[in-house]
């Protein structure tokens, strides 16, 4: 899937140190739900799967961000919880610190939502995003995605407590 800017591609052997790196990085857990660094092994495992997958068996897709200029990953989109029967998925999107605010998070949520309404055929997609994580409310209200549901203290930040949202696209 190619864009003016970036393609998504799948995973390869070779990303298995970037997405050592990636996934051991404690300033992303913030965003999401790990709790626990990643060995070299669980990645090279999840790398050597990943490379025959099957979305349908699976029920989850890793895609790998990169520039088409230079085809440097930049970061990679997570189809996840994947229900064919009731045509859904929830979205994450991962971009690396240095390429962020510069319209790739845009364009590849765009071929992603492509991908899965025009490839998969899904009815829709949604996601869960801490209220405090403005700049991906930002870029999925700007896709169209809408907030349909607030989880109030849901996320531990040590001193308070952080509400979560779910948002969700409908393809009509």
């Amino acid at each position: 899937m190619k864009g003016n800017n970036i393609f998504l591609r799948a995973i390869e052997p070779f990303d298995a140190k970037m997405l050592f790196e990636w996934e051991n990085d404690v300033e992303i857990w913030r965003y999401g739900s790990t709790l626990t660094p990643f060995s070299r092994q669980t990645i090279d495992i999840y790398v050597s799967n990943a490379t025959d997958y099957d979305i349908y068996a699976q029920k989850q897709l890793r895609l790998i961000i990169c520039k088409n200029d230079n085809k440097e990953p930049i970061g990679c989109v997570d189809i996840i919880d994947f229900d064919p029967f009731n045509r859904r998925a929830a979205i994450g999107i991962l971009i690396t610190k240095d390429q962020r605010y510069k319209g790739f998070g845009d364009e590849a949520l765009k071929l992603t939502i492509n991908y899965a309404f025009n490839i998969l055929n899904l009815h829709q997609l949604y996601c869960n995003i801490a209220e405090t994580n403005t700049p991906s409310l930002s870029l999925f209200t700007k896709n169209n995605f809408v907030i349909c549901g607030e989880k109030k203290d849901w996320l531990s930040n040590r001193d308070n407590w952080i509400t979560e949202y779910t948002l969700q696209l409908i393809n009509k």
